[in-house]
């Protein structure tokens, strides 16, 4: 039989608010633990909870985001479970009437687009953190993070494979850096995914027996347990037996996932509105004055490159991977002369894409870090463009910039880098080169191509590369038809 895996993920970003959901105490990463916890977050007798403007306003910044409804009354509900780190013995959430409902996100998987529907996005708080290692015999609790506001992102059972699901997760968490509502430190746990997982008959519109799987990291993490988990439900199924309904753990060194518990229901949780919240209620204003301050989001600056720039679908998708990079192109191409050299766009969009994106992968650095302005970049290619250097020279002078010897020109004249496009110069090195080379010469004449490359290859070695290889071409193939 022939099965087909539905995956639907619920994410929890963590909302980059300098307070708690609920409380006015620090959200800083790294503190000291039980440093940041206030007696809102541990529940001393008496205290009340108050909501964060600013996670709502990101709430709001994430719906509009996505297109999708939001809803301009909301209610908090207490969400009853009982856990070392959950002080109150409930969680606040949103249940039955969340902040945000409906919306998709576009995917790319092998060069195919799709959407990624989502049921919901809703406001809670975070629980505190059990630490089990250097303990013994017991667990510490730590409530730092006990009332951190989260967003949690629910989507539709749209997904089918690993691979849909990671691309999902990615597109996610770029988008929720990009409007600046989450850090995305998947490290720290700014960023973490449940996926739900089940396996039904190919053809089949019914949905099969679900495991969650908590707490995924990382996108690595994330694939891997899901296609683990596929593959044990398919063994269970066609060995007979029945998926049972349960939440799942992923261990990284056994590449395994593990049993954790029987699935807890909603009715298990006890939902019921909380008595010391209002309902939400987010204004009609509001709601354009957050429009007002949103970021061109990157569906639209994909466009806008295709269509004004005329830079590859395929190369747009890769500049608006992260808001950084599209804001280095865009400051790049920014300080160029756009009408002497109207095709600089796509020279600079291959260059951020490829070089520059590479040379920060190697050194682990985020495209806001690195050691050469968009400015330079620009004016680099830019030297390319009028035929000062050549595309194989910019890249040594790139390597100059990224060590921190500064301005492109500097360097190039520091250097003596600049092209040879002295005709006469390149016409009696060219001569010299064929004649040296009569061989090669015949082969070309003789129909062989490669000869003739070679053959510009020796007058770029007498040059050191600094010939203008556009002017040494047309000089070679003058020469030789003859």
């Amino acid at each position: 039989m022939k099965w087909e895996t539905v995956i639907g993920l619920e994410t929890h970003a963590q909302l980059n608010t300098r307070s708690k959901m609920f409380s006015a105490a620090a959200t800083a990463f790294g503190a000291a633990p039980n440093t940041q916890a206030c007696a809102v977050d541990i529940a001393l007798p008496g205290v009340l909870p108050v909501a964060n403007r600013e996670a709502v306003a990101k709430a709001v910044r994430f719906g509009l985001a996505i297109g999708g409804n939001i809803n301009r009354r909301s209610i908090f509900a207490r969400k009853n479970y009982f856990y070392p780190d959950l002080p109150k013995g409930y969680q606040i959430s949103q249940y039955e009437m969340p902040i945000v409902q409906g919306g998709a996100i576009g995917i790319y998987v092998n060069g195919k687009e799709k959407s990624v529907h989502l049921t919901r996005a809703h406001l809670e708080e975070d629980a505190g953190k059990s630490l089990h290692e250097g303990f013994h015999d017991f667990t510490g609790i730590d409530l730092n993070r006990a009332g951190t506001p989260l967003l949690e992102i629910v989507s539709e059972p749209d997904m089918r494979s690993a691979q849909e699901a990671v691309a999902y997760a990615k597109a996610l968490h770029a988008l929720v850096r990009w409007i600046d509502i989450c850090d995305g430190n998947m490290q720290e746990g700014s960023f973490r995914c449940d996926a739900n997982v089940s396996v039904r008959p190919a053809g089949s519109d019914r949905l099969g027996t679900r495991c969650e799987i908590k707490n995924l990291n990382s996108f690595r993490f994330l694939e891997r347990a899901i296609e683990f988990e596929v593959k044990r439900q398919i063994e269970i199924l066609e060995d007979g037996g029945k998926v049972v309904q349960e939440t799942r753990l992923y261990d990284a060194n056994k590449d395994e996932t593990r049993s954790m518990r029987i699935k807890e229901e909603a009715h298990d949780y006890r939902y019921f509105p909380d008595p010391d919240l209002l309902p939400l209620s987010v204004s009609e204003s509001w709601i354009r004055e957050i429009e007002r301050e949103m970021p061109e989001l990157p569906e639209t600056k994909r466009s806008r490159y295709v269509l004004e720039r005329g830079i590859a679908p395929s190369v747009a998708l890769q500049l608006t991977a992260s808001r950084d990079k599209a804001e280095f192109f865009e400051r790049s191409l920014g300080a160029t002369n756009l009408v002497l050299f109207p095709k600089i766009a796509e020279d600079i969009a291959n260059s951020t894409i490829t070089s520059i994106a590479g040379m920060a992968n190697l050194d682990g650095l985020e495209f806001s870090q690195i050691p050469i302005t968009p400015q330079q970049h620009g004016k680099l290619r830019e030297r390319v463009a009028d035929g000062t250097i050549s595309s194989k020279i910019a890249k040594e002078i790139l390597d100059a910039m990224w060590a921190g010897e500064g301005d492109p020109d500097a360097i190039i004249a520091k250097r003596g880098l600049k092209q040879i496009s002295d005709s006469g110069e390149l016409e009696r090195i060219c001569d010299e080169v064929i004649g040296a080379n009569p061989s090669q010469v015949a082969d070309y004449k003789g129909g062989k191509e490669k000869a003739f490359n070679s053959l510009v290859g020796q007058v770029m070695k007498l040059t050191k590369g600094k010939a203008n290889p556009q002017q040494v071409t047309e000089i070679l193939k003058r020469k030789l038809s003859g």
